[in-house]
């Protein structure tokens, strides 16, 4: 389409969403719309040219959640894969502890961040420090001569880890309990006291965090305000469109109360306003939200999704928020980590599987790196979803795919191949 016509079809659009009532988008554009924005849109094929190929998928969806986890590979690097196949694991690595191009906080759970948007996070740093001091155990267990004493260290040797300390856990050993050595990082970690240096076989190392975050960045500061309207205008230039729910919980990092302070003054704004649209859920119903100040432009460049079929992380950004997930695909999903094996639905760690602009299926499996497999252990189809031998062919390019990131080569099935 050529440049004239689609400024033609942008200009319409506009004129139908001011003069014919709120732009209406169905639930096919809305599905597109959001795969598009969350880099899933088109096939995950692109070059990746060093640290900036990266840094542009991470710039891109805002950050990207780490996790311990590693059933095939951890969330994090199969986040980056899935947008770009050419990514390896050693990848982020690099950028955390040698290029410094990326930070370590806390969004809605632990993640990566780009090193630019730091002066932008300096509320949750505080907001973060003001929630663990109201927690029990900082309250209880930690002495302000602890704290010093490992600021000393640090200082001193430099990045250390929590194996440098030998504090131990008193009393009853519970599934998150913490000697108070790790309390005492984690707490200067949350408030910005201290950031993450490196990591080394994803155990993290402890630094002060002006000697982590470049000075331009460190030394930077923005009102409250300003941050607040970043943080906001950023969530919906990444949804594309969502309630004031949705908003607020792209980064959690502003309550609820604030997003709607700034809604109320960024509707107001003649030149970058908030557009309102009507949407089209997967179940038919339409309601209202808030669109990027954009969106007609990103209506008229709007193409179909890549028919590839794709497998999730279950802490992938398009799938993190499980509500708009559901309102958007109709597809009910949470993780069963935690949840007892005989109280489990589906399994330990499932994958959601994304065919085109629906979600037509979800597999569980898991990886043996010294013997190079992947194993499936689960495989089922969405209801109303046929699975064909196209559809099983693709899974099966895919997972040959999801191998070789991880050096495996060969895919075994302890299940059957064919779901009912």
């Amino acid at each position: 389409m050529g440049q004239y016509s689609e400024s033609i079809i942008v200009r319409e659009i506009l004129f139908l969403a001011r003069y014919s009532g709120l732009m209406k988008i169905d639930n096919k554009q809305v599905r597109q719309l959001w795969l598009a924005g969350q880099g899933l849109g088109g096939a995950p094929t692109g070059k990746l040219s060093g640290p900036e190929g990266v840094m542009a998928i991470i710039r891109a969806l805002g950050f990207v959640q780490l996790d311990t986890i590693q059933n095939v590979t951890r969330a994090h690097h199969h986040i980056l894969w899935s947008r770009n196949q050419n990514y390896r694991e050693p990848m982020l690595d690099q950028l955390l502890g040698t290029h410094r191009q990326v930070f370590e906080h806390f969004t809605h759970d632990a993640s990566v961040l780009p090193v630019e948007y730091y002066p932008y996070w300096k509320r949750q740093l505080a907001r973060m420090d003001a929630q663990v001091r109201r927690q029990k155990w900082y309250r209880s267990g930690l002495r302000k001569a602890d704290l010093t004493a490992i600021i000393d260290r640090i200082r001193a040797e430099g990045p250390l880890c929590t194996r440098a300390f030998d504090t131990k856990v008193k009393g009853k050993k519970e599934m998150w309990a913490r000697p108070p050595h790790k309390k005492a990082l984690d707490a200067m970690w949350y408030s910005g006291e201290l950031a993450t240096s490196h990591r080394e076989n994803f155990t993290k190392f402890y630094d002060l965090a002006e000697r982590v975050i470049a000075p331009e960045h460190y030394g930077t500061d923005h009102s409250d305000t300003d941050q607040i309207d970043w943080l906001c205008r950023g969530a919906l230039e990444r949804l594309s469109f969502g309630t004031l729910g949705d908003i607020q919980r792209f980064w959690d990092a502003v309550s609820a109360p604030e997003v709607k302070a700034w809604a109320a003054t960024a509707a107001k704004n003649t030149t970058d306003h908030l557009m309102p649209v009507e949407l089209q859920g997967a179940d038919g119903s339409w309601s209202p939200a808030f669109a990027a100040p954009d969106i007609a432009a990103r209506m008229a460049a709007l193409s179909a999704s890549s028919s590839r079929l794709r497998i999730i992380n279950p802490f992938d950004p398009a799938v993190r928020d499980r509500a708009r997930l559901m309102r958007l695909f109709g597809f009910e999903y949470r993780n069963e980590m935690f949840v007892p094996a005989k109280d489990r639905r589906w399994g330990y760690y499932v994958y959601p599987l994304l065919e085109g602009d629906r979600f037509v299926g979800r597999m569980e499996a898991k990886a043996d790196r010294k013997k190079g497999t992947v194993t499936v252990t689960g495989l089922w189809r969405e209801e109303r979803v046929k699975w064909t031998d196209a559809r099983q062919q693709k899974l099966a390019a895919e997972l040959a795919r999801f191998g070789r990131l991880i050096g495996a080569d060969r895919v075994e099935w302890a299940c059957s191949p064919i779901p009912d």
